[in-house]
């Protein structure tokens, strides 16, 4: 089934709500949708996310039609910080490794047009309210810097979309994004 789900937050004051990243790839006129009440920063995520796995060597549906959901769909989503979930459903929907390998971690971070992963605001809160004991965040090398402060055995960071990638095809093992503070 060409749907992975991805696990992130968006960030409200000093608290951080779950939201599900759901990226769906069919047949049907090429189109790229971004619904759940996203601002015009998290809208223009396709174009950045779109080139960052080009520029990455990662496939890219065009052909396809794309639809992302950012569940719930009540909670506003702003900021860049659901790009880096929304390039990893892209490529878990296509397959481009288990979408299993996406479990038990939360993602965050704003892509540029290389790839290379820009930090985001609130990793503290994010970390702060992952949703169970073993989960870990994967976020920006300087974010998860920040975020290591309280928890350095839960975070992992990464420079680039190709590094969590990696990691997640099984190409690096958890201690090549590990964060010591």
């Amino acid at each position: 089934m060409p749907l992975a789900v991805v696990a992130s937050r968006a960030l409200q004051g000093l608290h951080a709500a779950a939201v599900q990243v759901e990226v769906h790839v069919s047949g049907g006129l090429p189109a790229f949708c971004i619904v759940g009440l996203p601002e015009a920063e998290v809208r223009e995520a396709r174009e950045r996310v779109r080139s960052a796995l080009l520029n990455s060597s990662r496939p890219f549906p065009s052909s396809r039609r794309i639809v992302v959901n950012l569940a719930p769909a009540d909670l506003p989503k702003e900021s860049g910080r659901f790009d880096l979930p929304i390039a990893l459903g892209l490529l878990a929907a296509q397959r481009a490794f288990d979408p299993a390998r996406l479990q038990a971690h939360e993602f965050a971070g704003e892509l540029s047009l290389s790839g290379e992963l820009r930090p985001v605001r609130g990793a503290l809160p994010m970390l702060c309210g992952k949703r169970e004991a073993g989960t870990r965040v994967l976020l920006p090398l300087a974010s998860a810097r920040e975020a290591a402060l309280a928890d350095s055995d839960a975070v992992l960071g990464a420079r680039h979309l190709s590094d969590v990638a990696a990691y997640l095809c099984g190409g690096l093992g958890p201690d090549a994004c590990e964060v010591r503070p």
